[in-house]
């Protein structure tokens, strides 16, 4: 099965260790309805700009970073070390693990998104760069330019 939010840039990270919902309870199920577009990505928001968005992450251990639909092209970095566990609205769980330095690049053509949160598997806090572009970087370069 094919998620709805098919990222092309990057696989799933990490190992897959449910699918078709298996072991969510009605609350996290609630909540990707509820927050099927919240496009708050990150914890803080540290910059913006025309062309870019730039987010801190910090989940503590055991917190969590709630459900947020990612639309925009993006990286993250990770910046500390840790194990989380990353739900998806496709139904699947996977844990990852993080190495500090660790970055992954994402690209959404068309409509296609991911929706998922994340969750703080590990005993120290999870810390991530995150940097959205708002405009599309693969595109041509614009016609009116010398």
């Amino acid at each position: 099965m094919t998620a709805p939010g098919t990222i092309r840039t990057s696989p799933p990270a990490g190992e897959l260790v449910a699918e078709e919902f298996d072991g969510w309870s009605p609350e996290p199920r609630k909540e990707f309805t509820d927050n099927a577009f919240n496009h708050q990505v990150g914890s803080v928001l540290l910059s913006e700009t025309e062309d870019l968005r730039v987010w801190g992450i910090q989940v503590p251990p055991g917190g969590r970073l709630p459900a947020h639909r990612h639309v925009l092209d993006y990286f993250w970095t990770a910046l500390t070390d840790g194990v989380g566990i990353q739900h998806t609205d496709d139904g699947t769980t996977r844990r990852v693990s993080y190495r500090a330095g660790d970055t992954r690049h994402f690209t959404f053509p068309g409509t296609e998104y991911l929706l998922h949160d994340l969750c703080n598997d590990g005993p120290a806090e999870l810390r991530f760069l995150t940097v959205e572009h708002k405009r599309p970087h693969h595109s041509s370069p614009r016609e009116d330019r010398p």
